[in-house]
Order: structure tokens, then sequence, then C-alpha cells
């Protein structure tokens, strides 16, 4: 069996840093080295601040064995194995845009692998990448292919949760390795199974073709987001009924055939996978003629926007239907806690139905950084051609109390541990009165007398808390502003 003895991994971020890190921890023996072209995220590697939280609370020690570079020929050059674990954005331009998965980095990958390899290599997809991607690498591979060179192309994708990628790494729920049916795929699988039966058992670890692992990627990330779109559907219905969907929910998760988990009502979910991966599988069911499933798949994404709008047009409604030139506080603008990751995170989305009514945001999360939020809401699918809006209604602050000082309403974004322990009652006394809690996350929950006590009123996600202020807006159910559709020129 061929023995794999240096790894070079081809993307430094979100999967490739803390997945090489513990393939470094667990197997000393291994030369590990993680290269990208982005210095400055080299360098953050490097340095005593690593650029990942999640795993900088893990108290991870940069091992022996462990290098971070921006030298990618070098590594490939003399590794037995190659990550491929770069982004993979949904596309925003020409075919397939706002759905298909942008492979240009994929691809880019791939042709440098082939110009710099030599001998007997591996080469696995980390990233997540439409179902045949493996049969794109490995065209260019042949190609573009060499007498003494010999590329085995392998998928195996990452099953991490943000905020727990290294529990995640060290003790998976099951490690998938995808390859070819051939002799020579059959060895290149056992290979890479060898480097993590370091430390998972074998019975963890599965072993398919090359695209049923690709799909399982996919349809894992469709199911997951389809749970939580499910549950906020039936939060809505809740919020009409006096129904509680924290009850709903472990009344139905009790049930063994359900289970409890992907269960909790929210403002709806974020992050790099669950949407990209969800819209790369409608594509990919429209692209093969199959309407009615990529239908299906769509309403999981549909649902997500709208329970995201639902939310902030109760905002506007208690607000006496007006939020323009009015303080709101949000809290939390990570797409979930202990991470600082904001890719599709809610907050944003919440923000931008906000500031398209005039309000004035004062923001804060523990771990986001301030250029970071201005980015995010900054950019055109946010601000449109209106960039300078974001100077104008937006204050990132370093402190929640000042964040809720002379505000009309208070917004929870983000379920971090620390919004439960705030001084409401000093909060409380700082705000405008009546003084609005909007709980996105259901993290007051247990607090919802004493908030009462204080004069809150409270409105949360699935569940009708208290009788709102007396007010019927003129113009019946708000809506949400849509910018004005330019004319084009004649």
């Amino acid at each position: 069996m061929f023995q794999i003895k240096t790894i070079c991994c081809i993307g430094a971020g979100y999967v490739g840093g803390p997945t090489c890190s513990v393939i470094a921890s667990m197997c000393p023996e291994i030369t590990v080295t993680v290269v990208d072209v982005n210095e400055s995220r080299i360098k953050a590697w490097n340095s005593d601040t690593l650029p990942i939280y999640e795993v900088t609370t893990n108290i991870f020690t940069l091992k022996q064995n462990l290098f971070f570079s921006t030298d990618i020929d070098s590594a490939i050059k003399e590794a037995d194995l190659v990550f491929i674990s770069v982004n993979t954005p949904t596309k925003t331009y020409g075919m397939g845009k706002g759905r298909a998965a942008d492979l240009k980095f994929i691809e880019a990958c791939a042709r440098r692998i082939v110009e710099m390899s030599d001998g007997y290599k591996i080469v696995t997809e980390k990233s997540t990448v439409p179902v045949r991607a493996a049969e794109s690498i490995r065209r260019i591979f042949d190609a573009n292919t060499k007498p003494s060179l010999n590329l085995q192309v392998l998928s195996n994708p990452e099953f991490l949760a943000e905020g727990t990628a290294v529990k995640d790494l060290k003790d998976p729920d099951r490690v998938l390795i995808g390859g070819d049916e051939t002799p020579e795929g059959q060895r290149a699988i056992s290979a890479l199974s060898a480097v993590y039966e370091h430390w998972v058992p074998k019975s963890r670890i599965i072993t398919t073709n090359t695209w049923s692992s690709e799909l399982s990627k996919l349809a894992a990330n469709a199911f997951l987001a389809q749970r939580i779109s499910s549950i906020n559907s039936i939060s809505a219905l809740c919020e009409s009924t006096g129904a509680d969907v924290e009850e709903v929910a472990r009344a139905i998760g009790m049930d063994q055939r359900i289970g409890s988990k992907f269960l909790k009502a929210s403002v709806g979910f974020g992050g790099s996978c669950f949407q990209k991966d969800v819209l790369n599988l409608v594509y990919l069911c429209e692209a093969l003629n199959l309407p009615e499933v990529a239908s299906y798949w769509q309403q999981v994404i549909d649902m997500n926007e709208y329970q995201r709008k639902r939310f902030a047009c109760r905002i506007i409604d208690c607000l006496f239907n007006t939020v323009t030139g009015k303080k709101i506080a949000l809290l939390g603008f990570s797409f979930k806690k202990d991470t600082g990751d904001t890719r599709e995170s809610s907050s944003i989305y919440i923000s931008k139905y906000l500031m398209d009514e005039g309000a004035k945001l004062h923001i804060y999360d523990p771990k986001v950084l301030k250029e970071q939020i201005i980015q995010d809401l900054s950019q055109p699918s946010i601000s449109g051609d209106n960039p300078e809006r974001v100077s104008d209604l937006v204050t990132v602050t370093s402190d929640p109390y000042e964040a809720c000082e002379s505000a009309h309403a208070l917004v929870i974004c983000t379920e971090w541990d620390m919004f439960k322990d705030l001084d409401y009652e000093k909060i409380y006394h700082k705000m405008l009165k009546p003084a609005f809690i909007f709980d996105g996350r259901r993290v007051l929950d247990h607090l919802h007398p004493q908030l009462q006590n204080f004069g809150f009123q409270i409105e949360t996600i699935g569940k009708k808390v208290t009788t709102r202020i007396p007010f019927t807006p003129s113009g019946g159910v708000p809506r949400i502003n849509e910018p004005p559709i330019k004319k084009s020129k004649a």
C-alpha cells in the first residue's frame, strides 16, 4: 500500500486550516503544509492570533510538522497527497448565476497541480463541489499528462460545523472517501484511509464511488437546511395560533424517527455552505431536467428568505409602521455563535431591510471586526448602487450597552451566550419608551417575566409573548420597500 508521508493543502480557510491542523496533530510522522495565495492569511496562521476563532478557543498549538506558506509550487512538488480546499462560491455572473458553483479556483488548482507534479500523487477534493467535478479535474490531468505522471483523484468532503470544527475533526460521525472503482482508485482510497485511521475507527470511514461522495455532501447540507426551514415555517403558524414553536419542536423531536437536532426556529440559517449547496443542488436538478426536484429544494431557500423578511416586517410593524431615523440596536452579526464568520448571516439581511426603511443601526458583535461588518453591508446585493448609505445609517460599537442607549428597539440576531447575561434593567432605563426586544434566536425565553416586569415589550420567533401596544397600520400588512427598478436607456 502506498504510504502518505507529505501532505499539501491548497487553501488556508475554514476547511483547510483546521483540517490540516488536526491531521498534523494526530499524525506526527506526516509533514503537512498549508498554502494560500493570500499572504495576510498565511501571516495570521503563523502569528499568535490565529485567523479562525474556534481553532483559537481550542487552545491549538502549532506542531513541528505543520507549516503555512505562500510557496504553492514547492509544496505541490514535495507532496504525496494534495488537498484542494479552495472557495467554491455561487456564481454571480453568466450561466447559472445565483445558483451554480463557480469552479474557477478548482480549475486553476488542477492546472497548477498537473504542471508542478511528477511521479505518483493523490489529489483530493475537500471543497464542496458539484457532482462530477472530480471528472472535470481528471480530464484536465489527462489532457496535460506526462510519461512519468500518475495522478489519482479522490473526493473527501468535510462535514464540519463552524464553532465546533476541531471537535468535529477529532471525533467525526463519519469520514467519507470517494474514488474510482479501479485497482488504482482503490489503492488511493486505502492510502488516504490509512491517514484517518490514526484516530478514526475504521467503522466510521465510508468508501464510495466519486459521484456518490460528491452528492452526499450536497444532500447532507440540503437535508439540514430543510429541517431549519421546516421548523421556521411552523414558527409562523405558531405566532398566528398561540402555539409555542419550542414546545412543538420538543414534542416532535422526541420521536426517534425525527430526532431533535436542527429543530431550532430562528431568523434563518446562514454560513458558507447551506444556501450555496442547496442552490447548487437546485441548479444540478435543472440541468438534469428534473424541474419538480429543483422546485422542491428551491422552497428551502425561499422559506429562509421569507423568515428573514417576516422578522424585519414585525420590527417595523411594532415600531408604529416606521423605523425611519430610529435608532435600533442589533446584537450579533456572525451567522451563529462561537464563530467570527459572517457569510450569508441573517444579520446582513435584517440590516438590509431595516436600512431600506431608513433605520439607524448600532451593531455589536463580540467577535466580528468592524471592517467586516461594513464590508458585508456595502456589497452591491445589500446596498445596491448606494454603498454610502452604510456610513450614514450604520454605527459599529464595541459595547452592547452603548449600542442600546437611546434605542427604540433591541434586536438579537446571533445566539451568543453573553446576551443571556446582560443587565437588561440597566438597558431598559437607557432606552426610549416603549422599549422593544426582538429576540430572533430565542435566547431570552427564561427571562420573559423579568423583562416584562422591567417594562419591555417582547417579540420573539414562534410564540406570542405579550399583547402589542394597540396599533393598526393604515396600509395593512407592512411590506419591505424594494429598490426602484432602473429603466434602461433607449
